[in-house]
C-alpha cells in the first residue's frame, strides 16, 4: 500500500491528493436506500479520508452536506470532494457546501454553525471528525503550544461546534463523535493525540445523558488503523509501509469501510435505540468498550 513517496512531513493533516496510494472514499458494493433523506449534515474534516468517504456515503444517502476543512492547506482536496458530492448527490438535495476554517477557535465554529444554518436552516446531524496528531518518543517533548494545538483541534473544537450546533437541532437529531482504537489501547508514541481521543470517548457518553431527555442521540466512532492523509502526515517511512499489519486482518483499512458505521447511527430507523455507544471498525482489535 504505502511507499517512500507517501511520507509527507509533519504538514497536518495531509493532503489526499498527493497521495500515492488513495484512500478508497467509496465502493461499488455500498448500496444507499435513501436512510437521510431531507436531513442536512454538519462534518469537520469532510475534505479528505475518514470525513470524505461519510460525506460521500451520506450524500448517496439523500443528506444535504456541508463540511470544513483547513483553511490556506486543503483547498484542493476540498473543492475535489466537493464536486464529487455535486455529482453524485439526488436531485431533491440541496448542493453541498465547504467551509474553510480553524476549528480550534470558539468564534469559528460559530461561523460554521451560522454559515450551515443560513444555508440550509437548520443541522440535523453534526459529526464531529477533524484531528491532528503528531508523534514523539517522550512527553518532555510535548510543549505547551503543541499540546494545546491538538487539544484545540480534537477536543474543544467538538465542545464549541456542539455548543453551537445544538441552538439549531431537534428531537431526533444525532451527534457522532470520531474517536479512535487508540483511547481503549494507548498508542506510547501519540501520547497527546490519544489523551484527547479518550477524552471524546468521556465526551460521547456524558453528553448521551445530557441530550437523552431532548431525543437526540449522541454516538461515537472509533476506527482502527485507517489509510487516510493523516498517516504519511504523521509517520516515518518505516512505519507507513507497515501500516494495518499489527491487526488481526494484517491490513490498513479503507474510509469507505469505516463510514457506513456513521451512517447507521446517523440514521433513526437504524439506530434509534443507541445513545452514548462506539463502534469499533478497527480489523479485529478486541477492545473494552
Amino acid at each position: 500500500m504505502a511507499s517512500e513517496k507517501q511520507k509527507q512531513g509533519e504538514v497536518q493533516p495531509g493532503k489526499e491528493h498527493v497521495m500515492e496510494s488513495s484512500p478508497q472514499f467509496s465502493s461499488p458494493d455500498y448500496q444507499p436506500s435513501n436512510k437521510l433523506r431531507g436531513k442536512v449534515a454538519l462534518i469537520t474534516g469532510g475534505d479528505s479520508g475518514i470525513g470524505r468517504a461519510v460525506s460521500y456515503c451520506f450524500v448517496l444517502e439523500g443528506a444535504t452536506v456541508a463540511f470544513t476543512y483547513v483553511k490556506g492547506q486543503e483547498e484542493k482536496d476540498a473543492q475535489e470532494t466537493l464536486q464529487m458530492l455535486k455529482e453524485a448527490k439526488p436531485s431533491e438535495a440541496k448542493d453541498p457546501i465547504a467551509i474553510p476554517t480553524d476549528l480550534g477557535f470558539d468564534e469559528h465554529c460559530k461561523r460554521v454553525v451560522d454559515e450551515v444554518v443560513n444555508e440550509f436552516g437548520r443541522i440535523d446531524i453534526l459529526i464531529n471528525n477533524a484531528a491532528e496528531q503528531y508523534e514523539s518518543s517522550s512527553i518532555e517533548e510535548i510543549d505547551e503550544p503543541r499540546l494545546e494545538r491538538v487539544f484545540r483541534t480534537n477536543i474543544f473544537s467538538f465542545f464549541f461546534l456542539t455548543r453551537h450546533a445544538l441552538k439549531h437541532m431537534k428531537e431526533g437529531s444525532s451527534i457522532i463523535n470520531t474517536t479512535s482504537v487508540n483511547a481503549y489501547k494507548g498508542n506510547a508514541s501519540l501520547l497527546d493525540y490519544t489523551a484527547t481521543k479518550g477524552a471524546i470517548v468521556a465526551f460521547t457518553r456524558g453528553l448521551a445523558l445530557q441530550l437523552a431527555e431532548k431525543g437526540i442521540r449522541v454516538n461515537g466512532v472509533a476506527p482502527g488503523p485507517i489509510w487516510t492523509p493523516l498517516i504519511p502526515a504523521s509517520f516515518n517511512e518505516e512505519k507507513i509501509k507497515g501500516f494495518g499489519s499489527e491487526v488481526p486482518m494484517k491490513r490498513a483499512g479503507q474510509p469507505i469501510e469505516v463510514a457506513p458505521s456513521y451512517v447507521f447511527l446517523a440514521c433513526n430507523h437504524c439506530s434509534s435505540y443507541f445513545t452514548g455507544q462506539v463502534l469499533h471498525p478497527n480489523g479485529g482489535a478486541v477492545v473494552n468498550a
